[in-house]
């Protein structure tokens, strides 16, 4: 099954340094935009910090992670997808407009765990946005 995830999903999954997440990657095919890049780049500092591993422990599970993942490049993006995942997110959180064209792009389910996000989707009538939590406990 192929599912669109943001980066706070992706941040959470390296943070935690758990098995499981390198078995559900490994099962479902998470896709991001490469606008995750910036994201990770901006707190990996935070995030090695979080996940109280090694930095070799560290390293061989995102490795694990990322190994599981397909990151697609901006420009497979149509421009009127961007726009209209721009208009969605104007007044939520513009830095998820990548995340919300990928998934409108290709047809597939968002999971975050930003409740504002989900719940400001939902409210503009995108219905293909879930929590991540409540994907974990479906799943």
């Amino acid at each position: 099954m192929d599912l669109v995830i943001d980066a706070n999903v992706l941040m959470s999954m390296l943070i935690s340094g758990k098995a499981s997440y390198k078995e559900l990657t490994g099962y479902f095919h998470f896709i991001l935009p490469e606008f995750v890049f910036v994201e990770i780049e901006k707190y990996k500092d935070v995030i090695r910090t979080k996940s109280k591993l090694d930095e070799p422990q560290f390293n061989r599970f995102a490795y694990a992670v990322f190994s599981n993942l397909t990151i697609l490049p901006a420009l497979l993006l149509a421009e009127e997808t961007k726009e209209k995942a721009e208009e969605l997110t104007k007044d939520i959180d513009l830095k998820d407009a990548p995340y919300v064209a990928l998934a409108l792009q290709l047809d597939l389910m968002l999971l975050t765990n930003d409740k504002i996000l989900e719940t400001g989707l939902k409210k503009k009538g995108f219905r293909k946005v879930m929590l991540f939590e409540q994907f974990l406990r479906n799943a």
